[in-house]
């Protein structure tokens, strides 16, 4: 990854809230109040860091509201000898820390199997747990005045990054996070972490050796959608909606990937994909996408002819074609995160966007669930 610039607060603090449990599941509603203001507004930027800890969106926002619950219990004995930003980072990492303790390493479906070919049959799905999943821009990216740290914000969210973030042992992954992530400096990860300078940078080598050898090296950040990309996109939604193969053809990267959580099976390459669209995945035809955006990225709910939610849709783009095709099935929960109705309303419904795709930073807010289908 490529670093911001800008320089973090000291992490320095005695207060014990990170070591405070939260009762047997009492009192876990939103604190109330001043305190509750001021530690509301970093839940965003929380919500950021504990996905990038721990791949999955709903574990993210349980770790944040147990990192406010926790704040909020030990509040009046913050000392403020640091910021309330430091102090809430260094028990959002506890929180993380803890859930990460003997869990297994979630990743994507080319994590874990070769491609698979059109025949393959598609399997039962494997659990939520297993997958990294995608998160909506606006849960995660907070308004930041600087047009660098935000390139890096959304690039540190893409899928293969974050997928690539979970081969690292936890600690060694909130070092690289805070120190690549977010320019804290080793003395303030230190001081975070009750460890040493030494340690902290010998920690950040290792993550870094481990991300080299996955590939997931520091890559151009994103920018944000030009008119060649939102044509390309724009494209794209109506070669699906028509199920157009041959224009479908002119827009796929020769070795384009397709995957479909929670299902293991993917394929790459251009022809296996219309291949699967036009056999296995026929019931694609007459679709209906609504732009989204997930992990620094343009995406799209899919409904079917029906109406009913399939898929959030999160594209990958390079060099004027579409390189990967990445469908998150658990529309049960998935929806209502990303704020999407649970059935098609036609075209009203994306006149909120006047049928523009939506550029990644942009979003709609959060909502309510359906049921996956493969």
């Amino acid at each position: 990854m490529k670093r911001s610039s800008t320089k973090r607060p000291s992490t320095g603090e005695t207060a014990a809230a990170d070591e405070t449990t939260a009762a047997d599941g009492a009192g876990r509603g939103a604190p109330q109040g001043e305190p509750a203001d001021r530690l509301e507004a970093h839940r965003t930027e929380l919500t950021g860091y504990c996905y990038r800890m721990l791949g999955s969106a709903f574990e993210a926002e349980d770790a944040v509201q147990e990192t406010m619950v926790r704040a909020w219990r030990s509040y009046d004995r913050f000392e403020g000898r640091a910021s309330l930003r430091s102090w809430l980072y260094r028990i959002a990492t506890n929180v993380c820390l803890d859930l990460l303790k003997g869990s297994r390493r979630r990743a994507r479906p080319m994590d874990l199997a070769s491609p698979s070919s059109v025949d393959t049959p598609v399997g039962t799905g494997l659990p939520e747990a297993t997958w990294i999943g995608p998160v909506p821009d606006q849960r995660v990216l907070a308004s930041v005045e600087d047009p660098a740290e935000t390139a890096v914000a959304r690039e540190s969210i893409r899928l293969a990054f974050i997928a690539a973030l979970q081969r690292l042992a936890p600690r060694q992954r909130a070092v690289l996070i805070l120190r690549e992530v977010l320019s804290w400096s080793a003395s303030e990860v230190a001081e975070l972490l009750g460890s040493s300078v030494a340690s902290v940078n010998s920690a950040l080598q290792r993550a870094r050796a481990t991300l080299a050898a996955s590939g997931e090296t520091a890559d151009e950040p994103p920018r944000p959608l030009d008119d060649a990309q939102q044509a390309l996109l724009q494209r794209y939604v109506e070669a699906f909606e028509r199920f157009d193969m041959d224009a479908l053809t002119a827009l796929l990267h020769e070795d384009s990937t397709l995957s479909m959580p929670p299902y293991e099976l993917w394929l790459r390459g251009r022809d296996d994909i219309l291949k699967w669209l036009l056999g296995p995945g026929c019931g694609c035809e007459g679709s209906h996408l609504v732009p989204v955006t997930a992990n620094g990225r343009p995406a799209f709910g899919q409904y079917r002819a029906d109406g009913e939610p399939w898929a959030v849709q999160v594209i990958e783009t390079a060099d004027g074609r579409i390189t990967a095709l990445q469908s998150f099935l658990d529309t049960e929960r998935l929806f209502p995160l990303f704020g999407l109705p649970l059935r098609y309303g036609g075209p009203v419904m994306e006149g909120a966007t006047d049928g523009a795709v939506a550029s990644p930073g942009e979003g709609r807010p959060a909502g309510s669930r359906p049921a996956p289908s493969p």
